[in-house]
């Protein structure tokens, strides 16, 4: 069984979060990007109070910074917020191994892949195929970058055993070590390689294995028992979270103001607000198609997900973690739930485009 110990939260753990009080209600999220800026605006965009999405369902929302979804996981199993992102390579083994960690996904929020392999122009690494062996470059120990690159060999029929697994931490660090050949290739979120690339690194982008390239990259997992006991309060935060993402992606330049509008202090200091717009939506110019839907999935609802997803996420982890037991460990029927989904959809789409296109903060 996982321990606090080994999740290394000891006396660095945050206190708890209260229980709901009076009025609009605060849910905390943990910040798996580590910083505030606005590659969030498809949460943040719905908190301003000329939009005012979270409010108008009686709740809001309070990002806590971390460094790592493995943080966020130790983050929800002791309460410390009430929701978080979560990808299932690392979800599913934490599962098997801690019973009692009763989480449920209950939001797709990035429905698309959002993950990438980056080397240096001049790299022979040609294909994913290529990665075995090599050093790859993860933001750090905790990353998701570990789990896709298993994932995306052993998709391959190859193993990683002869990998070494390096973090490199962010931006010019990043840059750094791929240009000096400390690493072979990253493989990362989108939104972090952008960030590399902004810093002055040139990047050639690697493709992604066929069937890894068409799942989706992160869902968001609350405690079931929260679920329970407030379910009112989350199917207003993901619908609200639904609008936020659909104006964002209506218009990011408004988005990007709002967000400005709500957190002034996590504009860029010592640009304009022109360059710092001009970066921000360098950052998003992948992000901004994996918040959405393929136009040919099925279900074009927002955080929908599917058994058969789920059940494909649970063979993977199983091979990729060497847990040949995770299907009898975990049950892919109650690892996620589309109860809230009907209710989160229920909005008028073409009434938050036309707001989003007349935004003016």
């Amino acid at each position: 069984m996982l321990t606090r110990r080994e999740f290394g939260l000891g006396s660095l753990a945050l206190a708890a979060v209260p229980a709901f009080g009076q009025g609009v209600k605060v849910l905390k999220v943990a910040n798996t990007a580590g910083v505030m800026d606005a590659q969030q605006c498809f949460i943040t965009s719905g908190q301003h109070p000329k939009i005012n999405f979270y409010k108008a369902e009686g709740v809001d929302v309070e990002y806590v910074n971390m460094t790592s979804i493995t943080q966020a996981l130790q983050s929800l199993m002791t309460n410390q917020v009430h929701f978080g992102p979560m990808a299932p390579g690392i979800l599913l083994p934490a599962m098997a191994k801690e019973p009692t960690l009763d989480l449920v996904a209950v939001y797709e929020w990035l429905p698309r892949n959002a993950n990438v392999i980056v080397v240096k122009p001049g790299s022979p690494i040609k294909s994913a195929a290529d990665l075995a062996g090599k050093k790859i470059g993860v933001r750090n120990q905790g990353d998701p970058g570990i789990v896709v690159t298993k994932t995306m060999l052993a998709e391959l029929g190859l193993k990683d055993d002869k990998n070494e697994y390096i973090a490199i931490g962010d931006g010019a660090p990043a840059g750094a070590a791929i240009d000096n050949d400390r690493v072979d290739a990253m493989v990362t979120f989108d939104t972090a390689a952008a960030r590399i690339e902004l810093v002055g690194t040139k990047l050639r982008y690697v493709p992604l294995t066929p069937k890894f390239t068409k799942v989706g990259s992160s869902w968001i997992c609350v405690p079931r028992k929260a679920l329970q006991a407030d379910r009112k309060a989350y199917v207003g935060l993901f619908r609200a979270m639904a609008k936020s993402t659909l104006f964002a992606h209506s218009n990011l330049d408004a988005a990007i103001d709002a967000h400005w509008g709500v957190y002034p202090e996590s504009k860029p200091k010592g640009k304009t607000e022109d360059e710092a717009r001009k970066e921000m939506k360098f950052i998003l110019k992948d992000r901004k198609e994996n918040w959405m839907r393929r136009p040919d999935d099925s279900d074009q609802r927002f955080g929908a997900s599917s058994l058969e997803e789920w059940k494909a996420h649970i063979a993977v982890a199983s091979e990729t973690a060497k847990m040949p037991e995770l299907a009898k460990q975990v049950d892919a029927n109650k690892v996620f739930s589309n109860e809230l989904i009907d209710e989160v959809n229920a909005f008028d789409r073409k009434a938050v485009m036309q707001m989003a296109q007349a935004f003016k903060a």
